[in-house]
């Protein structure tokens, strides 16, 4: 990473396994990693200001992906925001049906899971050096 500041990442995902094992490799990485499994308990809990990116799975019970960016959005315009899915068909689904989500995220962003732990590292890098605020991974 560009600065010597440990980034701090919130990363939201209904499968704990999937959030243990990110949250390993990027602590690994320098990252400071916060996980949730609930995305109501996420929004609950959620710090304005507090976090340099958060990176959320798009299809989880009680609140999709695209809901939870829609509110954690109110309360924080400047956060840097992913998005994870293992099915490219959700991503097609909700770039047509979520209008302003589908205008802010672009296909060239969209990386399914399972992603090699030097293609995530190296692209969450590439975000935090950006200017981009919203990115489909």
């Amino acid at each position: 990473m560009s600065n010597n500041k440990v980034k701090k990442l919130l990363l939201v995902d209904d499968e704990p396994d999937v959030t243990y094992t990110i949250k390993n490799i990027l602590e690994d990485n320098g990252f400071h990693v916060d996980t949730f499994n609930d995305p109501v308990t996420t929004l609950k809990s959620y710090t304005n200001n507090f976090y340099d990116l958060v990176i959320l799975d798009i299809k989880m019970p009680k609140m999709d992906g695209f809901e939870l960016y829609t509110k954690i959005r109110e309360k924080d315009s400047k956060v840097k925001i992913c998005f994870l899915t293992a099915s490219e068909m959700y991503y097609e689904k909700y770039r047509k049906t979520r209008s302003e989500i589908g205008r802010i995220i672009g296909k060239d962003c969209f990386i399914q899971k399972p992603i090699k732990n030097e293609d995530l590292i190296k692209k969450l890098t590439d975000i935090m050096n950006s200017d981009i605020t919203t990115i489909l991974v």
